[in-house]
């Protein structure tokens, strides 16, 4: 192999170069990616730039280094694949010829119908862009109290911005968290003087705001949209390969044609639908852990060396003077603990299959956090009982 194309000039394309570079790849790399700046880290964009403390939170890397020729602001239109190995990748700077090839071209976010304008945040033009619009007195309205819409009405409002936000569901965070817990999150938009509306559907964004499923109409200066995000995979169709949700991919991060893998396709972050052997089933996590750590499995594999990506998944969150972390998967558990209650500041939860801990919750309570992954990672048995006392260390709940 000495062609290797990366598709996608985010973190998961920058650690496949860098991954493959210290597996010992020496041939030719070569990254696609569609934003004109030079690769950049996307959490910080509904913090530290929203918040004016950064213009560009660049990635710690030298790809000049690495001797990768990055293809900015250029786009894969489509891929064709030669029978057993290689292909061809279609691209706006023309076509690339590959006998290894890494997908990792992220997500896209979902919008709002409606021809009034709105802003979504996944580029750092996206993030600058509404920056701009936090004005004191602005009247900002956000659809969606998920992870990214939490973030941008803390920022907001301590602009001075007036914040309403607007959730189909009937709490926040009801979609990761379900809503037992999303409602417990609900406090902290009234506690930052944000107007939290649930059970509210848009029907669409107007030039003057948001026009609401049923009637009704909230006023807006500033719409940004935050409901989520799809694979950004539709340049594959007519490849071939095996595409869902996202690209389907083994636990080796392989991608496939009519369910048999292919050695030369990988696929990566955002897009990657993988299976995991951790939990029975396949897993597409749109997190900045999975993007960071996936490539190095991905590298390995497409160099040919046996390399599974198993983890469990972790996310954090900075919304309303609070940390939050989540770590496992709790899909399918059989209990819910809490440690603690909200009404002490710093609370968690944990999931648990029988004496097995499968995930945590926690709200500034970054050791519990700490501890309880490497207790998943390991597997090792719990006490429910020590687990569910906040006074006792998760870590001291390991079976002996």
């Amino acid at each position: 192999m000495d062609r290797v194309m990366v598709v996608g000039g985010g973190l998961a394309g920058v650690r496949a170069a860098e991954a493959l570079r210290k597996h010992g790849y020496e041939g030719a790399l070569t990254m696609v990616g569609a934003e004109r700046h030079r690769p950049y880290d996307r959490p910080p964009l509904t913090k530290a730039v929203l918040k004016g403390e950064t213009d560009f939170p660049a990635l710690d890397t030298d790809l000049a280094a690495l001797d990768v020729r990055v293809l900015a602001g250029e786009r894969a239109t489509a891929l064709r694949l030669r029978p057993g190995r290689g292909g061809t990748l279609a691209t706006t700077a023309g076509d690339l010829d590959f006998d290894g090839l890494v997908i990792a071209t992220g997500a896209t976010p979902v919008r709002m119908p409606g021809d009034g304008p709105q802003h979504v945040i996944r580029t750092l033009d996206d993030a600058l862009e509404v920056r701009a619009g936090l004005a004191p007195g602005a009247r900002v309205v956000i659809v969606g109290a998920g992870w990214i819409g939490a973030e941008v009405a803390t920022t907001a409002a301590k602009d001075g911005c007036a914040v309403t936000v607007v959730e189909a569901a009937d709490a926040p965070l009801a979609n990761a968290l379900g809503p037992e817990l999303g409602a417990l999150t609900a406090p902290w938009y009234a506690e930052a003087g944000v107007e939290l509306r649930t059970g509210v559907k848009v029907a669409s964004v107007e030039p003057d705001g948001l026009a609401l499923a049923g009637g009704g109409h909230i006023p807006a200066d500033l719409v940004v949209t935050g409901v989520g995000v799809r694979p950004e995979v539709a340049w594959l169709d007519g490849s071939g390969l095996d595409v869902e949700r996202g690209v389907l991919t083994d636990a080796s991060l392989r991608a496939s044609v009519d369910g048999v893998v292919r050695d030369d396709v990988v696929a990566v972050g955002d897009c990657a639908a993988w299976w995991s052997n951790r939990y029975g089933r396949r897993l597409l996590i749109e997190h900045w852990d999975t993007a960071l750590n996936a490539p190095e499995t991905a590298a390995a594999t497409l160099l040919g060396q046996d390399a599974v990506y198993d983890v469990a998944p972790y996310f954090w969150s900075e919304q309303f003077d609070r940390f939050v972390q989540y770590a496992g998967h709790h899909a399918g558990a059989e209990r819910m603990i809490r440690r603690g209650s909200p009404e002490d500041g710093a609370w968690a939860v944990a999931w648990i299959t029988g004496d097995r801990l499968e995930a945590i919750l926690t709200v500034d309570r970054p050791r519990d956090l700490v501890q309880a992954k490497r207790i998943i990672a390991a597997g090792t048995p719990v006490d429910p009982v020590l687990l569910g006392d906040p006074g006792i260390p998760v870590r001291q709940s390991v079976k002996s």
